[in-house]
């Protein structure tokens, strides 16, 4: 890559505005934002979103008057974007970044923790001088944009009011809350005082998936980072995730990843 393809910078001045450049712009808004003007005009309601800009709009990002960080900005070349690591991402086959359209992700609760890690190696890792930091950015990039298009995160547009879409986020924020008790479908269709097929309709429309597949998704991945980053056994692993034997969490594990559970501590 060459120089400055690549930018980062936090967003701590009260207004953040676009700099005089081409560049794609990854705005991840963490918290303590008052809103974002893009072309003039104003959304509110915008913490723990990311955006996806193209050079064509003008933008600011307006926040409270504090000196702690709400979040990062990305700046990236189009050379960056048609790296062959990233070039086959969904990202870049839906053209978010030209769809005519402001792309936003409303992050799923606890998946900010790992994009702010993410965000801080990249700026670490710009400042640096290590050798082959090119090829860690990339992978970094890759493990970010693949976090946003994921479906442990909800893809709209930064105009949509769309009640399914709220729906979907309530899903998906209880499904967070209550998956170590709960994984039925009419458990969260109740809660929502919907049907459980209204749900999976709803699920269906926004993020192309089934609801089912947001619980499955939800137990895999903190199955696989219980199973990675702790010292529980697999048995207390199982119950801990809500299942009603290790066998069958076994079972579960190994149906939608096509390896066991204990294959996968040994990894």
């Amino acid at each position: 890559m060459k120089p400055d393809s690549i930018n980062i910078s936090q967003i701590i001045k009260e207004t953040t505005i676009k700099p005089n450049s081409n560049n794609f712009a990854v705005c991840w808004i963490k918290s303590e934002v008052d809103g974002i003007e893009i072309d003039e005009v104003l959304y509110k309601n915008v913490s723990n979103s990311i955006f996806f800009l193209d050079p064509k709009f003008q933008w600011k990002i307006f926040k409270k008057g504090n000196s702690t960080s709400s979040g990062y900005i990305l700046h990236l070349e189009k050379e960056v974007l048609n790296n062959p690591l990233l070039s086959n991402l969904h990202i870049n086959k839906v053209r978010l970044f030209n769809s005519g359209e402001i792309p936003l992700f409303k992050l799923s609760p606890g998946i900010e923790k790992r994009t702010q890690a993410i965000l801080e190696m990249i700026d670490e890792l710009l400042g640096s001088n290590l050798n082959h930091k090119d090829d860690a950015i990339l992978s970094l990039l890759n493990t970010f944009f693949v976090y946003c298009d994921g479906q442990c995160n909800i893809k709209s547009v930064v105009s949509n009011t769309n009640s399914k879409t709220n729906i979907v986020y309530k899903f998906k924020k209880l499904v967070d809350k209550n998956i170590f008790e709960h994984h039925e479908i009419a458990h969260y269709a109740k809660l929502l005082n919907i049907s459980p097929k209204y749900l999976n309709e709803c699920v269906k429309e926004v993020l192309s998936v089934s609801s089912k597949n947001i619980v499955t998704e939800q137990l895999l991945m903190r199955s696989r980072y219980a199973l990675k980053f702790s010292n529980k056994t697999i048995k207390e692993i199982s119950f801990e995730l809500g299942f009603s034997s290790p066998d069958y969490f076994s079972y579960f594990f190994k149906t939608h990843t096509g390896i066991s559970p204990s294959s996968l501590r040994k990894s």
